[in-house]
């Protein structure tokens, strides 16, 4: 098969696409497809049209690959991609949206509030909070707070990566990620960060979190389940991965959603698909011919 791998991109997760790009290049070139690895360049779409890939797959994080731009030029160039559509995409990176659409089907979430300009009014009941942009993955930008003035200070911080932020309920208990293949729900997975925040530097630094798969049963399905229905509900296809925040009286709160899941060394998404007996060529062929 023809496969363009589309990686780096302009968002500030280019240089964890590029690494999720490289490990599925060197994959797919095993598996003995024929790849062509692309980068969002000015001529991508002369590029595109020249190649006439049988199908592409996106590895580009952030601005640009996951919010349905890229999506979109790929249907109106016919050429098929792994993964969400435009409006799915779309969706499920604009975390005010997605909770939107969750609060909508009745599907825990915590609350919050969106603020669009440092003149807005950033009043906020309870602390800690947590804010953050409402369109960057990775956990770009993402602050707890503890007073009015920190969260103050963090609106204006998190107003130079996007043009809405968020300032959000903090739920005191444990991170929990669950993997969408397909239509099957992936084993969850409980994230242990060594400093307590699960922010950029735990996700990408060797040894900072430990990652600890799920033993009770009925848990796991209650996970499994709500992760299927976030899923269906912001309609996404292939692959997706849902954060929870399991609060001390073991409630789950949907936190947001990934629908290009990260292909790192230390990516959850394929580390699920291990413990459920799928290795990672395995994953991508999957992928590749899901129809």
């Amino acid at each position: 098969m023809r496969v363009v791998v589309l990686m780096g991109g302009r968002s500030a997760e280019r240089e964890i696409s590029l690494r999720s790009g490289r490990a599925i290049l060197k994959a797919l070139e095993e598996l003995g497809h024929e790849v062509f690895p692309l980068d969002l360049t000015d001529d991508l779409c002369q590029k595109l049209v020249e190649i006439r890939p049988d199908k592409v797959f996106i590895a580009l994080h952030g601005t640009y690959g996951e919010d349905g731009r890229v999506q979109g030029l790929l249907d109106v160039l016919r050429i098929p991609y792994v993964g969400s559509g435009v409006l799915g995409s779309a969706l499920a990176m604009d975390k005010d949206m997605t909770k939107k659409v969750l609060s909508f089907h009745h599907i825990k979430t915590p609350r919050w509030k969106v603020i669009r300009s440092e003149k807005d009014d950033i009043h906020w009941e309870g602390y800690p909070a947590v804010v953050k942009p409402a369109d960057q993955g990775s956990s770009v930008g993402l602050y707890i707070v503890n007073s009015p003035e920190e969260a103050k200070e963090a609106v204006k911080n998190c107003l130079q990566f996007s043009r809405k932020v968020m300032i959000e309920e903090f739920i005191d208990g444990v991170d929990i990620t669950v993997g969408i293949l397909g239509e099957e729900a992936l084993p969850p997975i409980e994230i242990r960060p060594v400093k307590g925040v699960y922010d950029y530097e735990s996700k990408y630094t060797k040894g900072l979190t430990e990652y600890v798969f799920l033993e009770d049963e009925s848990l796991v399905r209650k996970l499994q389940d709500m992760a299927l229905e976030v899923h269906r509900a912001l309609e996404l296809k292939d692959l997706s991965r849902i954060d929870f925040r399991l609060s001390r009286d073991s409630v789950p709160y949907v936190l947001e959603v990934n629908t290009i899941p990260g292909m790192t060394d230390l990516s959850l998404f394929p580390m699920a698909c291990r413990k459920a007996g799928i290795e990672f060529k395995v994953l991508l062929n999957m992928l590749l011919y899901l129809k």
